[in-house]
């Protein structure tokens, strides 16, 4: 038994030291439930945002503190952890020591600065006050992203009429913008359509072969659209 114990004891060295010499040798990844478990719990701290500042020059001094925004306060002389809470509907936060202090409308430096004036009073005779926004409103948010939006128009005779969303991280060609649309509807004109841009200049139409794009691989031809382009597919003029 003292045997067989030593060279349990042998192996359990000799093993590792192999598996580290081995260029080929990858450690068991963790499962894919473990994986989300560890994200969860990184990404889900409650003291992400204030907790990484360590000076106030640093803090946010252009967007104002909204009702509904998610934010952490840190003291640094405290030692403690950074308090994170939802703005109140009133505006107001819970500061540690000081009690409800109105955020609303001031920035992050606005507020660190109101916060440590208020310590310095009575409980600190310096304190570093770090404050970040961790997660803005679904309000703010979404009128952020209406704001970053761009948009293109399909007129004419086209399966699908309208407004288009133009991605920010790829171009769109008049060709591609077609078949967006449902392609072309029964008697359009697709060897004439139309985008109007605007320039500097006043506005500019661009005639585009699209027939020719898509049939005959014309693909110089195949311009991208731009931001507020307006794309018309006219009817198609029969002569007898």
């Amino acid at each position: 038994m003292k045997k067989l114990s030593c060279l349990v004891f042998a192996l359990s060295i000799i093993v590792p030291c192999l598996n580290a010499q081995d260029p080929g040798f990858r450690s068991p990844e963790p499962s894919r439930a473990a994986r989300q478990a560890t994200a969860s719990t990184t990404t889900g701290s409650l003291n992400a945002g204030a907790a990484v500042l360590t000076s106030m020059d640093v803090l946010d001094n252009n967007r104002p503190i909204s009702s509904g925004d998610t934010i952490s306060i840190r003291i640094l002389e405290d030692r403690r952890d950074a308090l994170q809470q939802v703005v109140a509907v009133t505006g107001e936060v819970q500061a540690p020591y000081v009690g409800l202090v109105n955020a609303r409308g001031k920035t992050c430096r606005d507020l660190a600065y109101t916060i440590k004036r208020e310590l310095e009073k009575n409980f600190f005779k310096n304190a570093t006050v770090v404050i970040a926004i961790d997660k803005l409103n679904e309000r703010t948010q979404m009128e952020e992203r209406e704001v970053d939006l761009e948009f293109y128009v399909m007129f004419g005779f086209v399966a699908r009429q309208g407004k288009y969303d133009l991605p920010s991280n790829e171009d769109i060609s008049i060709s591609q913008a077609i078949l967006r649309a449902g392609g072309f509807a029964q008697f359009a004109n697709k060897e004439k359509v139309k985008v109007i841009r605007k320039t500097p200049q006043g506005n500019k139409t661009i005639l585009v072969n699209v027939d020719g794009i898509m049939r005959r691989g014309d693909l110089e031809r195949d311009i991208y659209i731009r931001k507020d382009d307006v794309i018309i597919v006219e009817e198609l003029n029969w002569n007898f």
